[in-house]
């Protein structure tokens, strides 16, 4: 696979070029490890992100492609950077707790991009997926990945991908049938696709 003249220049520690490449998938990414992440999560979504790209500023000369297929690599490392981090950060709440000390809040002071509309209701409805389905959805609906650049991300193939988009979207419409016409403030889904405001 060759590079394309973006990633050849990040690799060989272009500033322009790495700038080119974050302002592509930073909010992306960002939006993404937001949307697959639990509610009770003790780890931001924002420290994710750097570590990712600092992991991906590591990394680069492993990678080989386009500036766009750079964003399922990208993910790729997002993913088990969340992993990783999640159990650093379970066995540190844990090791808090029996020490007597107060407990964690969580994420933290209030993210502006938190307001984004219909967000919270995105990662409710998500989170009541599978953990495989989720991801594929997140990556899809939310992103706006397409199926390989999903399948690299979440490493699986695109076969597999095809089938749990299938799955899951079919359990969210169940999911959106079977909720209550009185619950209360609930927002209209939103459209499934990235807002460069984010970036």
């Amino acid at each position: 696979m060759t590079d394309d003249q973006t990633v050849s220049a990040a690799k060989a520690g272009d500033a322009d070029a790495w700038h080119a490449l974050y302002v592509a998938h930073a909010g992306r990414l960002l939006l993404w490890l937001r949307a697959r992440q639990p509610v009770d999560c003790a780890v931001s979504a924002d420290d994710v992100a750097s570590e990712t790209w600092l992991v991906a500023a590591r990394r680069v000369h492993h990678f080989h492609g386009t500036s766009d297929q750079f964003a399922g690599w990208l993910f790729g490392i997002g993913r088990k950077v969340s992993a990783n981090q999640s159990r650093r950060g379970a066995l540190r709440t844990t090791a808090t707790l029996d020490d007597g000390d107060v407990e964690p809040s969580g994420l933290g002071p209030a993210d502006p991009q938190e307001t984004v509309t219909g967000l919270a209701w995105v990662r409710a409805e998500l989170g009541r997926l599978p953990r495989r389905e989720r991801d594929v959805l997140a990556c899809m609906e939310v992103i706006g990945l397409d199926v390989t650049a999903t399948a690299q991300a979440l490493g699986m193939t695109s076969v597999a991908v095809r089938v749990s988009r299938h799955r899951a979207l079919k359990r969210l419409r169940a999911q959106l049938v079977e909720a209550p016409e009185t619950e209360p403030h609930r927002p209209p889904a939103p459209t499934p696709r990235y807002s460069p405001e984010l970036s």
